[in-house]
């Protein structure tokens, strides 16, 4: 068996490390949101916009033939995307009723009751809550790091990385150019989706001068899968065709990691709104 080139084996450990990233991505605002039984710090147009980016980028790379880990991600996102939207439609359903005067009385009676354990208990929470958040996070981010190289390592030492011939594909056949012609149209669909889709919830955290429920690790968790993705594409190879195949997958990776930073920003410049610095 060939030893494999160190480019593939720098490209494989920063792509599993994005795919564990990317794998993980929503777990924290889902998280936040139960958490809260809220779901008002999230823009909608923000993850209809994702979930159509997703949904392109699902149907361009199987008429590409990616590989079938890129693909199987691919159609993940489309579940975990819709699984959040619905979420969020409970949540907004759920909080528009009317609260029921029935219980309203016992509402009035415990809260005479207990005021100061529920204050003294909500103040030691909070404090915690500000001391914890950037080191739990850091932690998040190393654990995805160290698994996803376990992760490949673990591939490499049981064969499943050894180098295989590439099915070169014939170019007399028409049809099968034009699904890769439309799958490479997809994937620059889903680099423009990808690009818009975070500026409705930056516009929404502006108006509002707050990111009040929102996961900050949902963004670093996107930073971090979308940084060792462009990494991984690019150590794969520099041929040109190659590269020129996978632009709109650059793109759609790299173009918005200046949009999570405009984000990180926001939780910057905001973290004095209590709710924003507990959920961050």
């Amino acid at each position: 068996m060939s030893p494999m080139p160190s480019n593939e084996i720098i490209s494989g450990i920063f792509g599993s490390i994005s795919l564990t990233a990317w794998i993980t991505v929503l777990v924290p605002q889902l998280h936040a949101n139960y958490q809260s039984g809220s779901a008002e710090g999230l823009s909608m147009a923000f993850l209809f916009i994702w979930l159509l980016g997703d949904m392109a980028n699902f149907v361009g790379a199987l008429f590409t033939r990616l590989a079938p880990t890129a693909i199987g991600l691919a159609g993940y996102f489309c579940i975990a995307d819709l699984i959040l939207i619905c979420q969020c439609f409970y949540y907004k359903t759920a909080n528009s009723r009317p609260q029921s005067v029935s219980s309203t009385g016992v509402d009035v009676i415990s809260s005479e009751e207990t005021p100061l354990l529920s204050t003294t208990q909500q103040s030691g929470l909070a404090q915690r809550s500000k001391m914890n958040p950037w080191v739990s996070n850091t932690l998040s981010l190393l654990a995805v790091g160290v698994v996803g190289c376990i992760a490949w390592l673990a591939a490499f030492e049981m064969g499943f990385l050894d180098s295989t011939e590439t099915d070169t594909q014939d170019p007399e056949q028409g049809s099968d150019k034009m699904l890769e012609t439309v799958g490479i149209i997809l994937g620059y669909g889903s680099a423009v989706c990808y690009l818009c889709a975070r500026i409705p919830q930056i516009i929404k955290n502006y108006r509002e001068r707050s990111c009040e429920g929102l996961a900050i690790l949902f963004f670093l968790l996107s930073l971090t899968g979308n940084v060792t993705y462009f990494i991984s594409l690019l150590a794969y190879s520099q041929e040109k065709n190659y590269l020129l195949n996978a632009l709109p997958w650059f793109l759609g990776s790299l173009g918005t990691v200046g949009e999570d930073m405009l984000v990180f920003a926001q939780f910057r410049k905001y973290s004095g709104n209590k709710e924003t610095s507990a959920q961050a």
